[in-house]
């Protein structure tokens, strides 16, 4: 490996928050948590050795925000209650611990929920069907159903939901920070996306309107948590359910997008795509990670995307990303900075570790 990986090593200050390189752990569901929604001993064991490998930050999965229809999963953790919030921390604790900062990602899954045992039907912004079928490593089998538009009652219980859970993980989990998930096919993302979102009220029209569920979630989260605690955003253009997805007014869409989200103030911006590097929209032109650092400057841009070799995540650092956020590859190697730190052999990514059921495993926590 005779790539420079300096560059991969340098701090960064987020929010005040010294990260002591630009590696994190994207945020993977690994529904593992208890059947009421509690963080295991298993989870803490399965995110600490991230941390104790060397990354400088460490994303949960999406943990679900209320006891209504914020649930996508089954045995996936929440944040509604002490009880769940408490069951985080020796997990955050664990994370701490090895000096990587921790961020906690809160998801609304909407129309896409596949598992909920709080309701036995869904909701979005419309009543249109979501394309595709419920993912089977996740418990899913047939199409997504039918769901139901959100009242305006529904929409701010599900902006609360997401603020108090904000509130919860920072004031008893312990988190240091926050990421709200707007991105990838889930409820905030549905609102974005303009042929799930045919509403003709104020959430639904324009870009502009159907961008508004998530400056508001974001706001409401920063009332909550308040000034001191960093609180980002995820956001794709595709989709779990649609993976090639693009915005219908492309790089004015990322404008209106990455501006409105700089202007409200986020501390980050977390940006995946299929493969992060590739052009957003017209082939030769810039990828969704340098329209991020080009349109909110002062944020710091995570990237996520296939950037699962030394290659091109040294490179997205030098395309608009501050920190590079690995999925398979951290799975393949929990200690992947201490290897690229000390030049060691990096092992490949095995898929059967998400498979039939892609919960933790007992073999993936041996080091």
């Amino acid at each position: 490996m005779d790539i420079d990986t300096s560059a991969l090593f340098a701090p960064i200050a987020i929010k005040g928050r010294i990260v002591k390189n630009r590696l994190s752990v994207a945020p993977m569901t690994r529904i593992s948590a208890t059947q009421d929604g509690r963080a295991t001993e298993t989870m803490t064991r399965y995110y600490e050795r991230f941390a104790r490998g060397g990354f400088g930050t460490v994303i949960t999965e999406g943990i679900y925000t209320d006891q209504a229809f914020s649930q996508g999963y089954v045995h996936q953790p929440g944040m509604t209650d002490e009880a769940q919030a408490n069951a985080w921390k020796p997990v955050v604790s664990g994370v701490k611990a090895h000096g990587a900062l921790a961020i906690a990602q809160l998801l609304h899954a909407g129309a896409l929920s596949q598992g909920n045992r709080f309701r036995d039907s869904t909701v979005g912004p419309s009543p249109v069907q979501p394309k595709g079928e419920q993912m089977t490593f996740y418990h899913g089998k047939d199409r997504y159903v039918l769901p139901a538009a959100m009242t305006e009652a529904q929409i701010v219980d599900a902006i609360d939901g997401i603020a108090e859970s904000a509130e919860r993980a920072i004031e008893v989990a312990g988190f240091d920070a926050i990421e709200i998930h707007g991105a990838n096919g889930y409820l905030l993302d549905q609102f974005l996306t303009d042929y799930t979102n045919k509403r003709a009220d104020r959430w639904g029209g324009d870009t502009e309107s159907r961008l508004r569920l998530i400056l508001e979630t974001f706001k409401a989260v920063r009332a909550r948590v308040g000034a001191k605690a960093p609180v980002g955003v995820r956001i794709s253009q595709g989709k779990v359910n649609d993976y090639y997805h693009k915005w219908a007014d492309a790089e004015r869409d990322a404008e209106i997008i990455f501006g409105s989200l700089a202007e409200a103030g986020a501390d980050f911006i977390h940006v995946t795509e299929f493969e992060a590097w590739k052009p957003a929209f017209t082939p030769g032109g810039p990828s969704l990670m340098n329209l991020a650092k080009r349109y909110a400057p002062k944020a710091a841009i995570f990237a996520n995307g296939s950037l699962h070799n030394v290659e091109q995540a040294v490179a997205a650092l030098d395309d608009g990303a501050d920190i590079v956020t690995i999925g398979r590859w951290a799975l393949a190697n929990p200690d992947l900075p201490r290897r690229l730190s000390d030049r060691g052999i990096l092992n490949d990514f095995d898929p059967t570790i998400l498979g039939p059921i892609a919960n933790i495993k007992e073999t993936e926590l041996v080091m």
